[in-house]
């Protein structure tokens, strides 16, 4: 099995990282530059896997401008983890998903569209990359199940988590947060918040029983085995750890 977390240097890539053998995660891909397309496919990036909600599949002002030649070497696949206009949504999980404490929920309300991404990684061609929005939550929720089809330990996924947590509040610092509701928070402040977040993420593992939720919700044993071969695959990428 590769080393786990390993950060991932594609330009404009926020919150990149490797999750196990061929797939990857990171936040918003309308971040990436033209240069860090052209990275992601000379890694063998063949495809995408968008998990927002229609209405977030917009373009900011600060966006680069990439030409849709670079772009349409890659295939960007939609796959919605969530409906936001569920009427459970904001109960179970106010604004959006953002601690582990509400995973269960999460893929228990919404079990049939995070399933619909696994089989959507045993499709595609070459390696494959995950993202949401801040590449936290709803990509961590995908990392963390991959993760333990591919054999890391509890706290080797806790330990992925708390990258992508810091990845993001870094995000923040340097470039403001898009909104109140997630702010940056100080060292001692997102410590706190992440001893609390990190507690919730093991109970949440001790429940989870990842090939039996897929097998529940459709993904067949050839798809299961699809899924299991690109974490397992190895190869000479350039990385850093």
């Amino acid at each position: 099995m590769d080393s786990a977390h390993q950060s991932v240097h594609w330009d404009g890539a926020v919150n990149a990282w490797r999750i196990a053998g061929d797939v990857y995660r990171m936040g918003r891909h309308e971040w990436v530059t033209e240069a860090g397309w052209q990275q992601m496919y000379d890694d063998g990036v063949r495809t995408v896997i968008d998990l927002r909600a229609a209405r977030e599949r917009t373009s900011r002002d600060t966006d680069p401008e990439v030409p849709p030649e670079v772009k349409a070497r890659i295939d960007v696949v939609h796959c919605p983890t969530e409906d936001p206009d569920h009427s459970r949504f904001s109960e179970l999980f106010g604004h959006y998903l953002k601690d582990p404490a509400q995973y269960a929920d999460y893929l228990q309300l919404f079990a049939e569209k995070v399933a619909a991404v696994f089989k959507a990684i045993a499709a595609s061609p070459g390696k494959v990359v995950v993202h949401c929005s801040a590449g936290r939550d709803r990509s961590g929720v995908i990392a963390l199940i991959l993760q333990r089809l591919a054999g890391f330990s509890d706290e080797e996924i806790v330990s992925g988590y708390e990258l992508a947590a810091r990845g993001i509040n870094e995000r923040h610092r340097t470039h403001g947060a898009p909104h109140a509701h997630d702010p940056y928070l100080p060292e001692a402040e997102l410590e706190a918040t992440l001893t609390h977040r990190r507690a919730s993420l093991r109970a949440f593992l001790e429940w989870l029983d990842a090939p039996g939720f897929l097998a529940a919700n459709g993904v067949s044993p050839s798809e299961l085995a699809a899924v299991r071969a690109k974490l397992a695959a190895t190869d000479a990428a350039t990385m850093q750890s």
